[in-house]
């Protein structure tokens, strides 16, 4: 990664900037990674966040129907993952993400549904505990792009998982949230939004994907 020193007096000519390459971290590249382009400013310095953009899944890649397994330990390749998740779930644009759907199968999901897209959820192994309520709202998922069908959900959950540091969390979703965890949740099982749907919807869907896809 390269330093670019906002002031001058900071030069590669000062031996304090010498001290300072050993402070910058350096961009991971792994094997699903496609690029590092976010910045972040801290201090004086602007320097390269690891972050990247992976590859969405689109129903009915096969891929999407295998069910999850659990993370055995939040490592820092996991905390890397989740960034990249969240990068990759804000520049869809979307409101959740299953690590399932970029081809990750471990129990991981984001999700964001603030207007201000400044308060991401990272759940880990998460749970959810029916607590009541029913309600129905329009679905559409970053895997079957361009369509939306009407789906029934539970109205109040209870979300147990661990956070992007491995600490355990727990607390009660309602409304857009309550939906948007339950969706993503599904993909960890295996299960898409089509599948609340008729076989017809269901299969109109798939061949219009498909004939996308052929284009």
């Amino acid at each position: 990664a390269n330093l670019t020193p906002v002031d001058s007096k900071f030069s590669s000519d000062n031996p304090l900037m010498h001290l300072l390459w050993l402070f910058v971290p350096v961009c991971p590249r792994l094997p699903f990674r496609q690029n590092c382009h976010s910045s972040q400013l801290i201090g004086e310095f602007r320097y390269p966040i690891s972050m990247a953009q992976l590859n969405i899944l689109e129903f009915p890649d096969p891929r999407l129907r295998q069910r999850a397994s659990p993370v055995e330990r939040v490592t820092p390749r996991v905390t890397t993952l989740i960034d990249d998740m969240l990068e990759t779930m804000y520049a869809a644009p979307g409101i959740g993400l299953a690590a399932s759907q970029v081809d990750v199968h471990k129990r991981i999901v984001v999700v964001d549904v603030s207007e201000s897209h400044d308060q991401p959820h990272a759940l880990v192994n998460p749970t959810i505990e029916v607590l009541g309520g029913l309600q129905q709202r329009e679905e559409g998922c970053l895997s079957v792009p361009g369509f939306f069908e009407q789906v029934e959900r539970a109205e109040r959950i209870r979300v147990s998982a661990l956070d992007k540091l491995g600490n355990a969390q727990e607390f009660d979703a309602e409304g857009l949230l309550s939906f948007c965890i339950q969706h993503e949740c599904d993909h960890l099982e295996g299960r898409l939004f089509v599948d609340y749907l008729t076989a017809l919807k269901r299969s109109h869907i798939r061949k219009k994907l498909a004939k996308r896809t052929r284009a």
